[in-house]
């Protein structure tokens, strides 16, 4: 029978009456108990009812059937009476888990939530200070990130941001570019300046601006900073004894870079060596972007598959580190125009997998080429395995993964046959697999992983800093183990 168009326009309607009404529950949850609500990894906070009801549909990567928010609706109302601490919920995964056990909901969440339900004992998180030192790509998008993950005050929070003074206006300038970027987008809330206080205001968040030259002299305690976790964005320290100078500051316990790391310092990749963090690390980094985008779809592989050598070709979008126009440069090059050439130039990232992933030690050979555009790369994985398979299954492992496992915040896929690069901008899982592009013949994979560079990374970096800073929500219900 076909349907009427004013019934399917009467449901549409009605869900996004439900969507609207669910939005105020998603803000009061995150706001006055830290818990973030997601469906699939899809983060639902300050979205927009369709963009609720997106997420909704999206669950037909799981089961091909779109999640019903007549469903979730119920979950919500019951979650925002439930005395909770901080926690990342995932909606669908509690739906399925609910339609195979059946019972009274309230019983049901109770025992599902019980690690996070609030029993009164409690003392109230410590939460930790962060301070950026430098404000460039990475820098303002950590800071967006931050200021949008602030919550209920209980985790990470931006304290500060170290620049060199660049002109008297110096501090309009930062906000400005803090407030308007040209990939992605305008900032979502509000920013003032305070140019007596050196400080700016974006959403309730004050951070200090502190003009300094010299990473060894600041009195971070002047400023109500303690025991902080101090990002390093500019890259111009590498080593222990560069980085160490952060440590002499006041008010500095914990430093972490934003590229990889030299000599013994570990290089994180979140997801698969972040528990080999401990107390005594107090020089990290966080790798790099293709370091992060690869690693996890690798290790999966590997763990899957068995990998016995590869080659990694990256393609990779311009960075301010080439010249805008033909310039002497002093890398092989990269003094040839940006915007206007694809340029073969090194890259690390294959022999960097190895700290993540140490299983793959010598197994992997890497180039790079840079492109004419502004953001979002893209890693080509030619691998040879062990083991044979086919494209239907690897491309049916890697979506399972996608959707619900300890890699999933790592790992996204994709098999549209429209999608290009910029559709993957603002992404903030680490790669996403695009299945259509998968060859595999035998023991011979291709795979094709996309990544946002710039935004995709910076929220590996702030899984990172919220590992080292305590502050990372529990998961509910726990994700399936990788390999088990």
């Amino acid at each position: 029978m076909q349907r009427e168009h004013s019934d399917e326009f009467d449901r549409w309607n009605a869900r996004q009456e439900l969507a609207e009404a669910m939005i105020p529950l998603i803000g009061g949850l995150y706001r006055n108990h830290g818990v973030v609500t997601s469906i699939h990894g899809r983060r639902l906070i300050n979205q927009s009812p369709v963009e609720v009801l997106k997420a909704h549909r999206f669950a037909r990567q799981l089961n091909e059937s779109e999640l019903p928010i007549e469903e979730t609706m119920p979950i919500m109302v019951a979650l925002s009476a439930m005395p909770l601490n901080s926690a990342s919920i995932d909606l669908a995964k509690l739906v399925n888990r609910f339609r195979e056990v059946g019972g009274e909901l309230n019983e049901f969440l109770a025992a599902e939530l019980e690690p996070v339900l609030k029993n009164g004992s409690e003392t109230k998180p410590a939460g930790a200070d962060v301070v950026l030192y430098g404000f460039g790509r990475i820098g303002r998008l950590l800071a967006r990130i931050l200021i949008a993950h602030a919550g209920n005050g209980e985790g990470l929070r931006l304290r500060a941001i170290v620049v060199r003074k660049g002109s008297d206006n110096d501090l309009v300038k930062r906000a400005s570019l803090l407030r308007r970027d040209s990939v992605h987008g305008p900032f979502e809330g509000t920013i003032s300046v305070d140019t007596e206080a050196n400080t700016i205001l974006a959403n309730g968040t004050l951070i200090q601006v502190i003009y300094s030259n010299d990473p060894a002299t600041i009195d971070y305690t002047e400023y109500g900073i303690s025991d902080a976790i101090v990002v390093d964005n500019t890259g111009r320290w590498r080593d222990e004894e560069g980085l160490g100078q952060h440590l002499k500051s006041q008010g500095v316990k914990r430093v972490l870079l934003t590229a990889p790391g030299k000599g013994e310092i570990k290089n994180i990749v979140y997801g698969l060596n972040h528990d080999s963090i401990v107390d005594t690390d107090a020089i990290l980094s966080a790798a790099s972007c293709t370091t992060n985008a690869i690693s996890p779809v690798l290790k999966a592989i590997s763990d899957q598959y068995g990998i016995e050598h590869g080659h990694v070709e990256t393609v990779h979008s311009y960075t301010n580190d080439q010249n805008l126009t033909d310039n002497f440069h002093s890398g092989d090059r990269r003094g040839r125009s940006a915007p206007m050439n694809m340029v073969i130039t090194e890259t690390g990232a294959a022999k960097a997998v190895a700290k993540a992933v140490p299983e793959l030690a010598g197994l992997l050979t890497g180039s790079a080429i840079r492109v004419p555009t502004p953001n979002v790369s893209m890693a080509i994985l030619n691998l040879n395995l062990t083991t044979e398979t086919t494209r239907a299954e690897v491309n049916r492992y890697l979506r399972d993964l996608s959707l619900d496992s300890t890699l999933q915040q790592q790992i996204d896929f994709i098999d549209s046959p429209e999608v290009v690069s910029s559709d993957f901008t603002g992404s903030h899982r680490a790669g996403i697999v695009d299945g259509l592009a998968t060859i595999s013949t035998g023991k011979h994979l291709v795979l094709y992983v996309w990544y946002d560079n710039e935004f995709g990374y910076t929220s590996q970096v702030v899984r990172v800093i919220e590992h080292m800073g305590q502050t990372h929500p529990q998961v509910i219900p726990e994700r399936a183990v990788v390999g088990a």
